[in-house]
Protein backbone atom coordinates (compact mmCIF):
# COMPACT_ATOMS: atom_id res chain seq x y z
CA UNK A 1 0.00 0.00 0.00
CA UNK A 2 2.83 2.55 0.62
CA UNK A 3 6.12 2.77 -0.66
CA UNK A 4 9.53 1.73 0.76
CA UNK A 5 10.55 5.38 0.83
CA UNK A 6 7.14 6.16 2.52
CA UNK A 7 7.56 3.39 5.01
CA UNK A 8 11.23 4.42 5.73
CA UNK A 9 10.37 8.50 6.81
CA UNK A 10 7.58 6.46 8.96
CA UNK A 11 9.86 5.05 10.76
CA UNK A 12 12.71 7.68 11.17
CA UNK A 13 9.81 9.85 12.73
CA UNK A 14 8.41 7.13 15.38
CA UNK A 15 11.95 7.36 16.57
CA UNK A 16 12.83 11.16 16.51
CA UNK A 17 9.71 12.07 17.69
CA UNK A 18 9.47 9.46 20.58
CA UNK A 19 11.21 12.21 23.01
CA UNK A 20 8.04 14.38 22.36
CA UNK A 21 5.67 12.27 22.39
CA UNK A 22 7.04 10.93 26.18
CA UNK A 23 6.32 15.36 27.06
CA UNK A 24 2.75 14.80 25.15
CA UNK A 25 2.09 11.57 27.57
CA UNK A 26 3.41 13.89 30.85
CA UNK A 27 1.29 16.39 29.82
CA UNK A 28 -2.22 14.26 29.45
CA UNK A 29 -1.43 12.52 32.76
CA UNK A 30 -1.23 16.10 34.57
CA UNK A 31 -4.57 17.21 33.26
CA UNK A 32 -5.96 13.87 33.25
CA UNK A 33 -5.25 14.04 37.60
CA UNK A 34 -6.83 17.95 37.51
CA UNK A 35 -9.89 16.21 35.97
CA UNK A 36 -10.33 13.02 38.13
CA UNK A 37 -9.33 15.66 41.32
CA UNK A 38 -12.74 17.81 40.25
CA UNK A 39 -14.74 14.94 39.84
CA UNK A 40 -13.83 13.24 43.19
CA UNK A 41 -14.33 16.69 44.63
CA UNK A 42 -17.58 17.47 43.15
CA UNK A 43 -18.78 14.01 43.95
CA UNK A 44 -19.64 12.99 40.48
CA UNK A 45 -22.09 9.96 39.97
CA UNK A 46 -24.22 7.99 38.10
CA UNK A 47 -27.40 9.55 39.11
CA UNK A 48 -26.26 13.17 37.45
CA UNK A 49 -26.47 11.23 33.69
CA UNK A 50 -30.21 11.41 33.70
CA UNK A 51 -31.47 14.13 32.01
CA UNK A 52 -34.05 16.50 32.83
CA UNK A 53 -36.86 18.07 30.18
CA UNK A 54 -38.40 21.16 30.13
CA UNK A 55 -37.06 23.79 31.83
CA UNK A 56 -34.41 21.58 33.65
CA UNK A 57 -35.07 23.29 37.01
CA UNK A 58 -32.60 21.43 39.73
CA UNK A 59 -30.43 19.76 36.59
CA UNK A 60 -27.79 18.05 39.21
CA UNK A 61 -25.69 16.78 36.59
CA UNK A 62 -25.79 20.02 34.55
CA UNK A 63 -25.25 22.08 37.34
CA UNK A 64 -22.13 19.91 38.88
CA UNK A 65 -20.51 20.11 35.09
CA UNK A 66 -20.69 23.50 34.94
CA UNK A 67 -18.52 23.21 38.06
CA UNK A 68 -16.32 20.50 37.48
CA UNK A 69 -15.33 23.25 34.08
CA UNK A 70 -14.67 25.77 36.55
CA UNK A 71 -12.55 23.91 38.42
CA UNK A 72 -10.37 21.93 35.65
CA UNK A 73 -10.20 25.26 33.97
CA UNK A 74 -8.91 27.26 36.82
CA UNK A 75 -11.90 29.89 36.35
CA UNK A 76 -14.47 31.42 39.02
CA UNK A 77 -17.54 29.93 36.89
CA UNK A 78 -18.38 28.26 33.95
CA UNK A 79 -21.25 26.85 32.13
CA UNK A 80 -21.34 24.13 29.55
CA UNK A 81 -24.23 23.29 27.06
CA UNK A 82 -25.19 20.73 24.59
CA UNK A 83 -27.52 23.18 22.76
CA UNK A 84 -24.53 25.01 21.69
CA UNK A 85 -24.16 24.29 18.35
CA UNK A 86 -20.74 25.79 17.65
CA UNK A 87 -17.01 27.54 18.94
CA UNK A 88 -18.30 30.55 16.44
CA UNK A 89 -22.34 30.51 18.79
CA UNK A 90 -20.62 30.20 21.88
CA UNK A 91 -18.23 33.31 20.89
CA UNK A 92 -21.27 34.91 19.67
CA UNK A 93 -23.14 34.24 23.12
CA UNK A 94 -20.13 35.21 24.73
CA UNK A 95 -19.46 38.43 23.09
CA UNK A 96 -23.06 39.43 22.85
CA UNK A 97 -23.28 39.17 26.74
CA UNK A 98 -20.27 41.60 27.31
CA UNK A 99 -20.59 44.41 24.61
CA UNK A 100 -22.83 47.02 24.67
CA UNK A 101 -23.64 49.95 22.15
CA UNK A 102 -21.12 52.38 21.89
CA UNK A 103 -18.25 49.96 23.08
CA UNK A 104 -15.54 48.36 20.94
CA UNK A 105 -14.21 45.34 20.75
CA UNK A 106 -10.26 45.08 20.00
CA UNK A 107 -8.71 42.32 18.89
CA UNK A 108 -5.19 42.09 19.29
CA UNK A 109 -4.33 38.54 17.57
CA UNK A 110 -4.49 39.99 13.62
CA UNK A 111 -8.38 39.33 11.91
CA UNK A 112 -10.70 36.62 13.74
CA UNK A 113 -11.98 33.80 11.90
CA UNK A 114 -13.89 33.64 9.10
CA UNK A 115 -17.03 32.58 10.75
CA UNK A 116 -16.40 35.16 13.54
CA UNK A 117 -16.13 38.35 11.13
CA UNK A 118 -19.88 37.79 10.19
CA UNK A 119 -20.91 38.30 14.07
CA UNK A 120 -18.53 40.85 14.48
CA UNK A 121 -19.60 42.61 11.54
CA UNK A 122 -16.23 43.60 10.23
CA UNK A 123 -17.16 44.89 7.18
CA UNK A 124 -20.07 46.85 8.26
CA UNK A 125 -23.60 46.80 9.41
CA UNK A 126 -25.82 45.67 6.77
CA UNK A 127 -28.95 44.91 9.19
CA UNK A 128 -28.28 41.24 9.50
CA UNK A 129 -27.93 41.40 13.80
CA UNK A 130 -24.32 41.41 13.85
CA UNK A 131 -22.37 43.58 16.78
CA UNK A 132 -21.96 46.07 14.39
CA UNK A 133 -25.63 46.34 13.99
CA UNK A 134 -25.76 46.92 17.45
CA UNK A 135 -23.24 49.72 17.18
CA UNK A 136 -20.40 47.88 18.52
CA UNK A 137 -17.28 48.83 17.22
CA UNK A 138 -14.54 46.57 15.97
CA UNK A 139 -11.07 47.62 15.79
CA UNK A 140 -7.53 45.17 15.64
CA UNK A 141 -3.62 45.10 15.95
CA UNK A 142 -1.95 42.67 13.80
CA UNK A 143 0.97 40.75 14.44
CA UNK A 144 4.42 42.21 14.01
CA UNK A 145 7.32 40.45 12.37
CA UNK A 146 5.01 37.62 13.80
CA UNK A 147 4.81 38.73 17.24
CA UNK A 148 2.16 40.08 19.49
CA UNK A 149 2.05 44.34 18.74
CA UNK A 150 2.27 45.09 22.76
CA UNK A 151 2.97 48.97 21.48
CA UNK A 152 0.46 48.60 18.85
CA UNK A 153 -2.23 47.06 22.03
CA UNK A 154 -0.81 50.44 23.83
CA UNK A 155 -1.76 52.96 21.58
CA UNK A 156 -5.26 51.35 20.94
CA UNK A 157 -5.84 51.69 24.58
CA UNK A 158 -4.56 54.81 24.98
CA UNK A 159 -6.62 56.25 22.11
CA UNK A 160 -9.93 54.79 22.53
CA UNK A 161 -9.68 54.40 26.35
CA UNK A 162 -13.00 52.98 28.30
CA UNK A 163 -15.27 52.37 25.11
CA UNK A 164 -12.59 49.23 25.24
CA UNK A 165 -15.38 46.44 27.08
CA UNK A 166 -13.58 43.55 25.13
CA UNK A 167 -9.78 42.90 23.92
CA UNK A 168 -9.93 39.40 21.63
CA UNK A 169 -7.55 36.93 21.54
CA UNK A 170 -7.94 33.81 19.10
CA UNK A 171 -5.29 31.47 20.83
CA UNK A 172 -5.20 29.17 17.39
CA UNK A 173 -4.29 30.82 14.08
CA UNK A 174 -7.88 29.91 12.59
CA UNK A 175 -6.71 30.42 8.44
CA UNK A 176 -4.12 33.05 8.71
CA UNK A 177 -0.77 31.98 8.18
CA UNK A 178 0.62 33.29 12.16
CA UNK A 179 1.74 31.36 15.24
CA UNK A 180 -1.14 29.94 17.51
CA UNK A 181 -0.72 31.90 21.06
CA UNK A 182 0.89 29.37 24.03
CA UNK A 183 -0.74 29.98 27.31
CA UNK A 184 2.38 32.19 28.78
CA UNK A 185 1.74 34.41 26.06
CA UNK A 186 -1.62 34.92 26.84
CA UNK A 187 -1.18 35.68 30.11
CA UNK A 188 1.11 38.22 28.82
CA UNK A 189 -1.28 40.01 26.84
CA UNK A 190 -3.72 39.57 29.60
CA UNK A 191 -1.78 41.31 32.47
CA UNK A 192 -0.50 44.18 30.14
CA UNK A 193 -4.12 45.13 29.22
CA UNK A 194 -5.59 44.80 32.95
CA UNK A 195 -3.08 47.38 33.90
CA UNK A 196 -4.26 49.56 31.00
CA UNK A 197 -7.97 49.09 31.10
CA UNK A 198 -10.84 47.76 32.57
CA UNK A 199 -11.60 45.94 29.82
CA UNK A 200 -12.31 41.90 29.68
CA UNK A 201 -9.81 40.06 28.59
CA UNK A 202 -11.45 36.96 26.37
CA UNK A 203 -9.61 34.06 24.47
CA UNK A 204 -11.14 31.74 21.72
CA UNK A 205 -9.56 28.81 23.53
CA UNK A 206 -11.02 26.66 20.42
CA UNK A 207 -8.27 23.80 19.47
CA UNK A 208 -6.19 25.00 22.61
CA UNK A 209 -7.69 23.12 25.39
CA UNK A 210 -5.00 20.25 27.43
CA UNK A 211 -3.06 20.89 24.97
CA UNK A 212 -0.54 22.24 27.68
CA UNK A 213 -0.44 22.17 31.36
CA UNK A 214 -2.70 25.55 31.68
CA UNK A 215 -5.65 27.42 30.41
CA UNK A 216 -6.08 30.80 30.32
CA UNK A 217 -8.09 31.02 32.58
CA UNK A 218 -5.22 30.19 34.84
CA UNK A 219 -2.79 33.44 33.85
CA UNK A 220 -5.86 36.45 33.74
CA UNK A 221 -7.67 35.78 30.80
CA UNK A 222 -11.63 36.96 32.00
CA UNK A 223 -13.09 34.85 29.54
CA UNK A 224 -12.38 31.57 27.47
CA UNK A 225 -14.80 30.44 24.88
CA UNK A 226 -14.51 26.69 22.71
CA UNK A 227 -16.65 24.00 21.12
CA UNK A 228 -17.43 20.31 22.60
CA UNK A 229 -16.76 18.83 19.49
CA UNK A 230 -13.00 20.10 19.40
CA UNK A 231 -10.56 19.07 22.30
CA UNK A 232 -12.89 19.22 25.48
CA UNK A 233 -15.31 16.99 24.29
CA UNK A 234 -13.03 13.87 23.80
CA UNK A 235 -14.27 12.47 20.77
CA UNK A 236 -18.12 11.75 22.88
CA UNK A 237 -19.85 14.84 23.10
CA UNK A 238 -22.06 14.91 20.13
CA UNK A 239 -22.79 18.38 20.38
CA UNK A 240 -22.00 21.37 22.54
CA UNK A 241 -19.24 24.70 23.91
CA UNK A 242 -18.78 26.15 26.83
CA UNK A 243 -17.44 29.45 28.41
CA UNK A 244 -15.62 29.90 31.45
CA UNK A 245 -14.32 32.54 33.27
CA UNK A 246 -14.69 35.58 35.78
CA UNK A 247 -18.25 35.35 38.01
CA UNK A 248 -19.15 38.26 36.36
CA UNK A 249 -18.42 37.55 32.44
CA UNK A 250 -20.26 34.39 32.73
CA UNK A 251 -22.85 35.64 34.86
CA UNK A 252 -23.54 38.44 31.60
CA UNK A 253 -22.76 35.69 29.47
CA UNK A 254 -25.49 33.59 30.82
CA UNK A 255 -28.27 35.93 30.50
CA UNK A 256 -27.63 35.50 26.30
CA UNK A 257 -27.67 32.00 26.62
CA UNK A 258 -30.89 32.31 28.09
CA UNK A 259 -32.47 35.37 29.46
CA UNK A 260 -32.00 37.72 31.56
CA UNK A 261 -32.55 36.90 35.11
CA UNK A 262 -32.67 32.88 34.30
CA UNK A 263 -29.32 32.37 33.02
CA UNK A 264 -27.80 29.22 33.56
CA UNK A 265 -30.04 28.26 36.49
CA UNK A 266 -32.54 26.49 33.69
CA UNK A 267 -31.51 24.58 30.50
CA UNK A 268 -32.63 20.87 29.93
CA UNK A 269 -29.34 18.89 29.23
CA UNK A 270 -31.88 16.14 27.85
CA UNK A 271 -29.75 13.06 28.26
CA UNK A 272 -26.41 14.16 27.39
CA UNK A 273 -24.60 15.06 30.71
CA UNK A 274 -23.36 11.34 30.39
CA UNK A 275 -21.35 11.69 27.06
CA UNK A 276 -20.68 15.44 27.95
CA UNK A 277 -18.92 14.11 31.49
CA UNK A 278 -17.61 11.44 29.68
CA UNK A 279 -15.99 13.14 26.55
CA UNK A 280 -14.34 15.50 29.52
CA UNK A 281 -12.67 13.06 31.33
CA UNK A 282 -11.32 11.25 27.54
CA UNK A 283 -10.45 14.53 26.21
CA UNK A 284 -6.87 14.99 27.81
CA UNK A 285 -5.72 11.57 26.38
CA UNK A 286 -7.64 12.27 23.04
CA UNK A 287 -5.83 15.84 22.47
CA UNK A 288 -2.48 13.67 23.30
CA UNK A 289 -3.00 11.64 20.25
CA UNK A 290 -4.29 14.33 18.31
CA UNK A 291 -0.92 16.33 18.91
CA UNK A 292 1.44 12.53 18.46
CA UNK A 293 -0.61 12.84 14.76
CA UNK A 294 0.22 16.54 14.43
CA UNK A 295 4.30 15.58 15.11
CA UNK A 296 3.80 12.60 12.48
CA UNK A 297 2.14 14.62 9.91
CA UNK A 298 4.92 17.91 10.10
CA UNK A 299 7.77 14.68 10.45
CA UNK A 300 6.74 12.97 6.81
CA UNK A 301 5.14 15.81 4.86
CA UNK A 302 8.84 17.89 6.00
CA UNK A 303 10.49 15.38 4.37
CA UNK A 304 9.00 14.61 1.16
CA UNK A 305 9.66 18.51 1.14
CA UNK A 306 6.41 20.16 1.60
CA UNK A 307 6.16 23.06 3.88
CA UNK A 308 4.83 22.71 7.03
CA UNK A 309 4.60 24.46 10.31
CA UNK A 310 4.92 23.92 13.46
CA UNK A 311 8.00 21.97 12.73
CA UNK A 312 7.93 18.29 13.99
CA UNK A 313 10.08 19.26 16.96
CA UNK A 314 8.26 22.28 18.08
CA UNK A 315 6.13 21.63 20.87
CA UNK A 316 2.48 23.07 19.99
CA UNK A 317 -0.70 25.12 21.50
CA UNK A 318 -3.23 23.54 19.98
CA UNK A 319 -3.89 20.43 17.51
CA UNK A 320 -3.65 22.13 14.38
CA UNK A 321 -0.76 21.44 11.51
CA UNK A 322 -0.97 23.54 8.76
CA UNK A 323 1.13 21.92 5.42
CA UNK A 324 1.47 25.07 2.82
CA UNK A 325 1.40 23.57 -1.06
CA UNK A 326 1.65 26.56 -3.29
CA UNK A 327 -0.75 25.56 -5.57
CA UNK A 328 -4.65 24.42 -5.46
CA UNK A 329 -4.18 20.63 -6.65
CA UNK A 330 -1.78 19.91 -3.46
CA UNK A 331 -4.69 20.72 -1.31
CA UNK A 332 -7.11 19.07 -3.32
CA UNK A 333 -5.36 15.82 -3.16
CA UNK A 334 -4.37 15.97 0.35
CA UNK A 335 -7.55 16.45 1.98
CA UNK A 336 -9.10 13.30 -0.69
CA UNK A 337 -6.48 11.37 0.78
CA UNK A 338 -7.43 12.55 4.39
CA UNK A 339 -10.98 11.64 3.54
CA UNK A 340 -9.94 8.05 1.82
CA UNK A 341 -8.60 6.73 5.49
CA UNK A 342 -12.05 8.35 7.21
CA UNK A 343 -13.75 5.66 9.13
CA UNK A 344 -17.02 7.23 8.10
CA UNK A 345 -17.82 8.41 4.63
CA UNK A 346 -14.13 7.01 3.28
CA UNK A 347 -16.11 6.71 -0.07
CA UNK A 348 -16.54 10.43 -0.55
CA UNK A 349 -14.38 12.18 -2.41
CA UNK A 350 -14.34 16.05 -0.94
CA UNK A 351 -14.33 18.83 -3.40
CA UNK A 352 -13.99 22.55 -3.17
CA UNK A 353 -17.84 24.36 -2.79
CA UNK A 354 -18.85 27.44 -1.10
CA UNK A 355 -19.38 27.08 2.48
CA UNK A 356 -22.00 29.34 4.50
CA UNK A 357 -19.84 32.04 6.63
CA UNK A 358 -16.80 31.70 4.33
CA UNK A 359 -15.66 34.16 1.52
CA UNK A 360 -13.79 31.53 -0.31
CA UNK A 361 -14.24 27.72 -1.14
CA UNK A 362 -13.17 25.73 0.75
CA UNK A 363 -12.32 21.75 0.54
CA UNK A 364 -12.77 19.96 4.23
CA UNK A 365 -12.19 16.40 4.48
CA UNK A 366 -13.93 14.71 7.67
CA UNK A 367 -15.57 11.36 7.54
CA UNK A 368 -15.82 11.75 12.11
CA UNK A 369 -18.64 10.01 14.05
CA UNK A 370 -20.03 13.40 14.79
CA UNK A 371 -20.54 15.78 12.15
CA UNK A 372 -18.25 18.51 11.95
CA UNK A 373 -16.17 17.27 14.76
CA UNK A 374 -12.81 18.62 14.71
CA UNK A 375 -10.97 16.20 17.34
CA UNK A 376 -11.84 13.78 15.10
CA UNK A 377 -9.43 13.18 11.94
CA UNK A 378 -9.90 16.55 9.33
CA UNK A 379 -8.18 18.42 7.39
CA UNK A 380 -9.66 21.68 5.15
CA UNK A 381 -8.28 24.83 3.73
CA UNK A 382 -9.75 27.70 2.02
CA UNK A 383 -8.81 27.52 -1.78
CA UNK A 384 -6.78 30.84 -2.39
CA UNK A 385 -3.16 31.32 -2.10
CA UNK A 386 -0.85 29.71 -0.56
CA UNK A 387 -3.45 26.98 -0.77
CA UNK A 388 -2.77 25.35 2.82
CA UNK A 389 -4.40 22.41 4.37
CA UNK A 390 -5.12 23.05 8.47
CA UNK A 391 -5.43 19.60 9.43
CA UNK A 392 -6.39 18.42 12.89
CA UNK A 393 -7.63 15.90 15.55
CA UNK A 394 -7.24 11.44 15.41
CA UNK A 395 -9.18 9.78 18.08
CA UNK A 396 -6.29 7.60 17.96
CA UNK A 397 -2.69 7.92 16.97
CA UNK A 398 -2.53 4.75 14.89
CA UNK A 399 -5.75 6.18 12.39
CA UNK A 400 -3.77 9.67 12.74
CA UNK A 401 -1.11 8.01 11.39
CA UNK A 402 -2.10 5.37 8.53
CA UNK A 403 -4.54 8.43 7.34
CA UNK A 404 -1.29 10.85 6.96
CA UNK A 405 0.17 8.20 4.71
CA UNK A 406 -2.69 7.38 2.46
CA UNK A 407 -2.18 11.11 2.19
CA UNK A 408 1.24 11.47 1.43
CA UNK A 409 1.50 8.14 -0.90
CA UNK A 410 -1.40 9.82 -2.93
CA UNK A 411 0.45 13.47 -3.39
CA UNK A 412 3.40 11.06 -4.55
CA UNK A 413 1.17 9.33 -6.87
CA UNK A 414 0.05 11.88 -8.44
CA UNK A 415 3.66 13.98 -8.64
CA UNK A 416 4.43 10.41 -10.08
CA UNK A 417 1.58 10.64 -12.92
CA UNK A 418 2.36 14.26 -13.60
Amino acid sequence: MFSDKLLQIASSAEKELAPIFAKIDSISLDNTERILDAYKGYRVSDSMFSGTTGYGYDDVGRDTLDQVYASVFGAEAAFVRHSIVSGTHALTIGLFGLLRPGDIMLSVTDRPYDTLCDVVGINGATGDGSLADFGVGYEQVNFKDGKIDFDGINKKLAKLGERVKVVFIQRSKGYLDRPTLTVEQIGEIATFVHTRSNAYVVVDNCYGEFTEVREPTMVGADMIIGSLIKNPGGGIAESGGYIAGTKKAVELASYRLTSVGSGTEVGASLGQNRNMFKGFFLAPHVVAQAKKTAHFAAYVLEKLGFDVYPGYNEMRSDIIQTVRFGYPDGLIKFCQGIQSASPVDSFVTPMPWAMPGYNDEVIMAAGAFTQGSSIELSADGPLREPYTAFFQGALTYESGKIAILRAAQKLLDDKNNA
